[in-house]
């Protein structure tokens, strides 16, 4: 009986005396490579093609990446634009409103400074075009309060995709009660601030020193004045609003109070035209209003909903992120 033979068949010694031998590190790469599927042809590599562009492109653009609010970064700068194009229209409309009464506004508007201005005194304008420019500041002026509502709403509406659902609903009253106090303060600026400080400055006038106001400069002075007060009304709204999201609480107020004094008048002595008269004026009612906001802050933390139930016994829904129209 023979021995069996070790040796190979001639054939397969035969072809393999052709290939080249192959080092360990190339067998893996051959084997992925064999791993790889063939490349769908026709429709089908086409669409997958499509749905890798859609994915990249997707990934790749900053614009597409979502927010916390479920609105993409596009989408808040396209939110952004609209309700800034719908401000700039409602203020060109209240601006052409107030431009057809511009002569009663300017008579209402210096009212408080002729009623204590010395007998004979009157005012002037010291340019050709500064009759013509006082009446179109004053219209500007008189079209931001007319368009005020509407104004803060659109601001109020820019941030309601931010908030839960039972926040939103406060979105509508917080525009009314925004509107109502800026112009709530410019009037008390109107009514109380003005006839005080024109009768403490006017008194400086005598015989041989008469005072004859340029309108230009007194128009400045005036609106100077009631914007910074009609922005300082807003405190106590604001101090509700954040007291409402937890970012504000009444411990905190009351623990920064004195800084909020120092606060004030570095604030008065911005707003308010150099003397210490109108900074004073301005620093009673900001500290007032500070003390009123502490009190709002204790009553909208009292009725602040817990972020787990949302204060109706159930979680928050997720369709809070949505824009408001």
């Amino acid at each position: 009986m023979n021995a069996p033979s070790n040796r190979r068949p001639a054939r397969s010694t035969a072809l393999l005396r052709g290939r080249p031998r192959r080092t360990p590190k190339e067998m893996p790469e051959e084997n992925a490579s064999a791993a790889i599927p063939p490349e769908p042809q026709g429709q089908e590599a086409s669409e997958r093609h499509t749905e890798a562009e859609g994915v990249s492109d997707t990934r790749d653009v900053p614009g597409e990446e979502e927010s916390s609010s479920g609105m993409s970064l596009r989408e808040h700068l396209l939110e952004l634009r609209k309700r800034a194009l719908r401000c700039l229209i409602g203020l060109i409309l209240g601006f052409l409103l107030c431009y057809t009464v511009a002569d009663f506004l300017y008579d209402q508007l210096t009212a408080p400074l002729e009623k204590v201005m010395p007998q004979g005194s009157y005012m002037v304008f010291l340019s050709l075009p500064e009759g013509f420019l006082v009446e179109l500041r004053i219209a500007f002026i008189a079209g931001i309060f007319l368009s005020s509502p509407y104004i803060f709403y659109q601001i109020w509406a820019f941030v309601a995709p931010g908030l839960y659902r039972e926040e939103r609903r406060l979105i509508l009253p917080l525009a009314a009660l925004s509107a109502f106090f800026f112009i709530g303060g410019a009037a008390f600026c109107y009514a109380v601030v003005f006839p005080f400080a024109f009768e403490f400055f006017l008194g400086f006038s005598r015989e041989s020193l008469r005072a004859t106001p340029a309108a230009g400069a007194y128009l400045s002075f005036a609106i100077q004045l009631m914007m910074a007060f009609g922005l300082i009304f807003e405190m106590p709204l604001f101090s509700f609003f954040f007291a409402k999201l937890g970012l504000v609480t009444p411990q905190r107020l009351r623990f920064f109070r004195k800084y909020a004094i120092l606060a004030s008048f570095i604030l008065a002595a911005v707003l308010t035209p150099p003397d210490v008269l109108s900074q004073l004026l301005m620093v009673a009612p900001l500290l007032l209003l500070y003390e009123i906001s502490i009190f709002v802050a204790s009553i909208a933390r009292g009725k602040t909903p817990s972020p787990q139930t949302n204060g109706t016994g159930s979680k928050p829904t997720e369709d809070k992120k949505h824009p408001t129209p």
